[in-house]
């Protein structure tokens, strides 16, 4: 299948803006021929931890759902994106989900590794390990950000199934050792390929450098948006993934 990850700029808290970035992504990736589009952490709302907190509700999460599932329908293409969590703003944690070509939910994830204090004075940890679900025939897992740099996150999606991991990401500064270093190894130590999407510019005072990155099964570079919109071609690793190892109890709900 074709998947698309677009890098792109946000607007904190201008919800429809940052939507209507989106659903122009989301056309032009459908009409290159994509079945999935992957886009960054945080993009509806931007990536600004404490004016989320103060700024965004429960109901402006829940409507900003309900317009993706939208974008989703109208343009015939499945959507993976990162939102606060539904919860009241005290006890959401940071999230990614997914929803299919028909705008039904597939998958749901609660980041599990909140980076800086920013973000962990906004947002509340997830217990649990990535979804991994079946899209048009490929397994789809899902992490944010953080998470795929630790190694039990991405071993965790894989021995679940994952032939592909989708990280949408806010990686901010220059730090290219993250996807020219990390996210081809963690494809690679597990087998599955792995898309990163990430900011690029400046959000509320942080530097977004954009580096957005597929890396596929053997650890090669698939593709980088620079900046914009990246289609590649993804199919199913032809080597198994990973036994599970007995530390990944620890990951379990």
């Amino acid at each position: 299948m074709k998947i698309a990850v677009f890098q792109g700029r946000a607007e904190p808290t201008q919800i429809e803006r940052n939507l209507g970035v989106i659903e122009v992504a989301a056309a032009d990736a459908a009409e290159r021929g994509a079945a999935l589009l992957l886009t960054p952490e945080l993009l509806p709302v931007g990536y600004a931890p404490r004016r989320i907190r103060g700024g965004i509700s429960a109901g402006d999460v829940a409507e900003a759902h309900l317009k993706l599932e939208e974008i989703a329908r109208t343009h015939r293409i499945a959507l993976a994106y990162s939102l606060p969590g539904e919860e009241a703003p005290a006890s959401r944690g940071i999230t990614a989900t997914l929803v299919d070509a028909t705008g039904t939910r597939r998958a749901h994830y609660q980041k599990v590794h909140l980076f800086g204090e920013d973000e962990k004075a906004a947002f509340r940890s997830g217990m649990a390990p990535p979804p991994v679900v079946d899209l048009d025939g490929l397994q789809a897992g899902l992490a944010v950000c953080y998470d795929i740099e630790f190694p039990e996150i991405a071993r965790a999606a894989a021995t679940a199934g994952a032939q592909l991991l989708l990280v949408p990401t806010a990686l901010a500064g220059d730090v290219p050792e993250i996807p020219q270093m990390l996210i081809p190894a963690r494809a690679l130590e597990n087998r599955m390929t792995v898309a990163y999407a990430n900011h690029v510019g400046v959000e509320d005072g942080l530097d977004f450098a954009g580096r957005s990155v597929v890396a596929g099964p053997d650890g090669g570079v698939l593709g980088a948006p620079d900046p914009g919109l990246l289609v590649v071609d993804v199919s199913a690793p032809t080597t198994p993934g990973p036994e599970e190892p007995w530390y990944l109890e620890d990951l379990r709900p």
